[in-house]
């Protein structure tokens, strides 16, 4: 019973290690802004609005056996290892060169803080999400571009513009968006036609 007790407190005390580090993610700055203008969302603001436009959004998959509740989790965990590999702007070409080197040690290094079977389970829901390969993994990616891409759209292309992103980079990274929330391209074509229009998306 003592020996139960004891590996009971190390692994709450792992767990709540875990859990401080991860409040960090309150404080890591994205190139995306909220939709006021106001200032600049944090990674932590992101990865719940990402999961609240999966649910909301859910109707309009067009894959078919999405479970939305493991969605959820991918939502969750996804940027956790930023807390350590920092954000990397999605149209940065020379940070994205590095970003899967830096994510994978800070995995390594964030994950282990956890008990070995949530360690496990968390990388796999990080791994999963970031192949892209399944239909949870193909709706999560999708909404996670959506997400900055509608807040984007509401501040007048704030990064689109100060960094010169062209139409054709964006119209790349929103593809999974054709996929896996079709009755939404439409959408995703206006806004870019908009953009173009407006000056604050480049031409290719």
């Amino acid at each position: 019973m003592k020996g139960m007790v004891i590996t009971m407190v190390e692994k709450l005390k792992r767990q709540l290690r875990f859990l401080s580090e991860a409040d960090k993610m309150k404080n890591i700055s994205r190139q995306t802004f909220l939709a006021d203008n106001s200032r600049a969302e944090t990674d932590a603001e992101h990865s719940w609005h990402f999961a609240l436009m999966a649910m909301t959004l859910f109707e309009y998959r067009g894959l078919d056996g999405v479970d939305i509740n493991r969605v959820i989790r991918m939502a969750l965990v996804h940027d956790l290892v930023e807390i350590y590999a920092g954000d990397t702007f999605a149209y940065d070409i020379k940070g994205n060169e590095s970003k899967a080197a830096r994510e994978k040690d800070s995995a390594d290094k964030l994950f282990g803080l956890l008990p070995d079977e949530q360690a496990a389970e968390y990388r796999e829901l990080w791994e999963e999400f970031d192949l892209m390969e399944t239909p949870d993994a193909i709706y999560a990616s999708a909404v996670d571009r959506f997400q900055p891409f509608l807040n984007n759209y509401l501040t007048d292309g704030h990064p689109w513009a100060k960094h010169g992103v062209s139409a054709g980079q964006i119209y790349e990274r929103m593809a999974p968006v054709k996929t896996a929330l079709p009755q939404l391209w439409e959408f995703v074509e206006y806004v870019i036609r908009d953009g173009l229009a407006k000056g604050y998306i480049n031409q290719d």
